[in-house]
């Protein structure tokens, strides 16, 4: 089935708010469908397994690890009418112009990703991705500290916030990162 009209959809928020799980839902309701998909995650992610998607609940659904924006498009075949991209923060600016090429040739674009660093600020390409999306949906955690709504990604290193200028990319999960509400989101040295 082909879509009369392509269109981006982005998925945000911080680490632990069903990002992924969002994702995988929407892929398999396409694969109900019927429509030709195509799933890219990049290489610098495998947390949980290579060539899949994984929430951190376990969800998983089949995906190309691509280095960078452009092996998407070299990757990608005819048919497909729906692209799944996951952690979409740690791809290069060129996943915008493709994500607004593949729309504009009637391709859903479903993409999830971090909408800010550990630090609170914009991440990649997120924050351009977000504004040119024809769908936003931005997701909330829970608070590891207050269990009130949470907005944030704390990086804890030994049990400590991160201080505002450590690498801004070290790919982990619940060991190192949490949840945070802005009250309880701490950033040493900003």
């Amino acid at each position: 089935m082909k879509h009369n009209s392509g269109v981006i959809e982005v998925i945000t928020g911080p680490m632990f708010c069903g990002k992924t799980d969002e994702l995988i839902r929407r892929l398999r309701r396409a694969t109900i469908a019927r429509q030709k998909l195509q799933v890219f995650k990049p290489t610098i992610d495998h947390r949980y397994a290579l060539e899949k998607v994984t929430s951190h609940a376990g969800s998983e659904y089949a995906a190309r690890p691509v280095p960078n924006a452009g092996a998407i498009l070299d990757a990608l075949e005819p048919a497909t009418t729906v692209v799944g991209i996951d952690e979409a923060q740690f791809f290069d600016e060129a996943i915008i112009t493709l994500s607004q090429q593949l729309a504009d040739r009637g391709v859903r674009v479903i993409i999830a990703g971090l909408d800010n660093d550990f630090r609170g600020e914009p991440f990649g390409p997120m924050p351009v991705l977000m504004a040119k999306a024809d769908m936003l949906d931005k997701l909330h955690a829970i608070c590891m500290v207050c269990g009130e709504a949470a907005c944030r990604t704390q990086r804890l290193v030994d049990g400590k916030p991160a201080r505002y200028h450590d690498p801004i990319v070290i790919v982990g999960a619940s060991e190192m990162y949490e949840a945070r509400c802005r009250a309880h989101h701490e950033v040493p040295g900003k």
